[in-house]
């Protein structure tokens, strides 16, 4: 006898249909657990670039180091620290005579937070500015 107004009897199809509880609680713990990952490096990424920034103004002070030895030669007193953007860098130059007869500086430009830059650069013998930036260099003997 069925009648129409009555429902069906609910089905075994019917009744696993549905997310329990648990599947929900166990959906929800692994999403929450892969946006802790993503927050995570994200932060990681943030501290790494941020790090950045002082690396950088260490190479440019480098450079500009190896610039001033160019132009002044090795033989003037530059200043062991530097300001650029603000923040202090600390500039060392360690020169040696090569083989070949060339000095050979090696500058290392450190920021206060501790990021650095090594600039290796190879002058002329006998530079003192004023050859160099003539434009006609020492020749080897």
């Amino acid at each position: 006898m069925d009648r129409p107004d009555m429902p069906e009897q609910l089905t075994p199809q019917a009744r696993t249909s549905g997310l329990t509880l648990v599947e929900l609680a166990v959906a929800i713990l692994v999403l929450a657990i892969g946006s802790m990952a993503a927050l995570r490096a994200t932060d990681q990424s943030r501290l790494s670039i941020g790090s950045e920034m002082p690396r950088i103004l260490a190479r440019l002070a480098a450079r500009n180091r190896a610039e001033e030895l160019q132009l002044y030669g090795p033989g003037h007193a530059l200043p062991g620290q530097v300001t650029l953007a603000g923040q202090p860098i600390s500039i060392e130059t360690h020169s040696e005579t090569t083989a070949g007869g060339l000095l050979l500086s090696r500058i290392t430009a450190r920021a206060v937070s501790g990021e650095a830059a090594m600039l290796v650069v190879y002058l002329p013998p006998g530079c003192d500015g004023e050859t160099i930036a003539a434009g006609s260099w020492p020749q080897p003997p």
